[in-house]
């Protein structure tokens, strides 16, 4: 099979999974008219439509379903023996990477450190933003979310589960008491982590879910670990964010003995199933570097 031909089904299957030649194009890294063309000149050997095109929409017509089903698995075998044959070559190529505030100071350290070490021929890209970010709108090779991933259109691979604890000021706790059950925490007030209308409850490691007012609600958890810092109240924080904080005394844990829910930490591409190995490196060294911290 000639390069022509590799590359119009690497064309077709990116713009079958990401919905449109624009989104197939960001995550090539070439142009939406080079896509489009790549698929013209595939139907055109194949004799059949493969899409359906409007200006608003890209849909798989009934031959183009049949084929991706039937070529997509081929070309994922013919990828992963390529990448066996090129073992021994460095990974290569821009890394576009957003990174959860909450995570990201403890993250960054091990990124820019061995990462970059490891892999001198990637160049690292870092956001640090707890807003979930649209990896194809915003032309990002990966992302790690903390918590539940709604968004179906990812490629989604949990690579860690970080417990979380309760922590507070040590001056606030002496000024507003040490709770020392659940029930207390609801006279308690709190920095609760919101996003959009959703203020997240306080969840117990048995599954028994607890509301509680706030005296602050955002949806950043370094906000959050900054305001219990600052001594506004009660917050629910992932233990690695504050392990420093917790060992240096300028955070207490609450309810030590009554442990909280773990979270998934998951690592997210729009790739479908052709990950270029720079992104599964990432995952790779990030489930490394989570590991020690994992339930």
């Amino acid at each position: 099979m000639s390069a022509e031909s590799i590359g119009g089904l690497h064309a077709f299957i990116r713009a079958a999974e990401a919905g449109s030649f624009s989104a197939a194009a960001r995550l090539a890294g070439t142009t939406p008219s080079a896509v489009s063309k790549s698929v013209e000149r595939l139907e055109q050997r194949l004799g059949v439509k493969l899409f359906l095109r409007s200006t608003r929409a890209l849909a798989l017509t009934v031959d183009g379903t049949a084929y991706y089903e039937r070529v997509a698995p081929l070309l994922r075998s013919l990828d992963e023996a390529s990448d066996v044959l090129s073992s021994a070559e460095p990974a290569r190529g821009l890394l576009r990477v957003s990174l959860p505030g909450v995570l990201g100071p403890a993250l960054v350290d091990h990124l820019t450190g061995d990462f970059v070490r490891r892999y001198p021929d990637i160049k690292l890209e870092i956001s640090i933003t707890d807003r979930h970010v649209d990896l194809v709108r915003e032309g990002f090779d990966a992302a790690l979310r903390v918590g539940a991933v709604e968004a179906a259109d990812w490629m989604v691979r949990r690579i860690a589960t970080l417990p979380l604890v309760l922590v507070a000021a040590p001056d606030w706790l002496d000024h507003a008491g040490y709770p020392s059950i659940r029930d207390d925490l609801l006279q308690a007030a709190h920095i609760r982590y919101r996003l959009g209308s959703h203020a997240y409850p306080i969840r117990f490691a048995d599954g028994f879910e607890l509301a509680i007012d706030g005296a602050l609600d955002t949806d950043s958890g370094q906000v959050m670990r900054t305001a219990a810092l600052a001594g506004i109240g009660i917050a629910q924080l992932l233990r690695l964010a504050v392990a420093d904080d917790l060992a240096a005394g300028r955070l207490i844990e609450l309810l030590p003995d009554d442990p909280l829910a773990a979270i998934p930490v998951q690592a997210l591409h729009a790739f479908g199933r052709l990950a270029p190995l720079r992104v599964r490196l990432f995952a790779d060294f990030l489930a490394e570097v989570l590991a020690p911290h994992s339930i």
